[in-house]
């Protein structure tokens, strides 16, 4: 699998470290993220790897910042993103069966290295369900496509 890794300037060890991690688990990787520790805005990261998923140069992505928090809520503006912060594995795995999220973010100052890969690996490893769930994500994803927030 060909996955997007963005991060800001918080996260350059964590995201050094699960670049490598997902290499050894036999993914190609692409970095979208900044490799300085100078301070930077995480929602640039965000957005690169959110479009990248939206144009399928790569098939999901990982973001990581302080929380996990801003980066994905950046990411999520991108029409067809669904990206969830998570700190533990269950939600990451949910989140995929349930959500058929497409973007993983986690908090560098949140998680520690072990429990960042098995979050990570909770989600690659979770498929999405379907069924109602599928219905869901339809409605979801319409709220997006509507031109305003009003309920219809």
């Amino acid at each position: 699998m060909k996955i997007g890794i963005g991060n800001d300037h918080s996260a350059v060890e964590m995201k050094k470290n699960i670049s490598v991690y997902l290499k050894e688990l036999g993914h190609e990787v692409i970095n979208y993220g900044t490799d300085s520790s100078e301070s930077c805005n995480y929602p640039v990261y965000g957005e690169k790897v959110a479009a990248a998923v939206q144009d399928g140069e790569v098939d999901c992505g990982v973001l990581i910042c302080g929380t996990g928090v801003g980066i994905s809520l950046a990411a999520n503006k991108v029409r067809g993103i669904r990206a969830v912060v998570c700190s533990e594995p269950c939600s990451a795995r949910l989140s995929k069966e349930h959500n058929n999220t497409n973007i993983l973010a986690f908090g560098a100052r949140i998680v520690g290295i072990e429990m960042a890969k098995m979050i990570v690996d909770a989600w690659l490893e979770a498929e999405f369900q379907g069924g109602r769930h599928a219905d869901r994500v339809n409605m979801v994803m319409d709220i997006e496509n509507r031109k305003g927030n009003a309920i219809e």
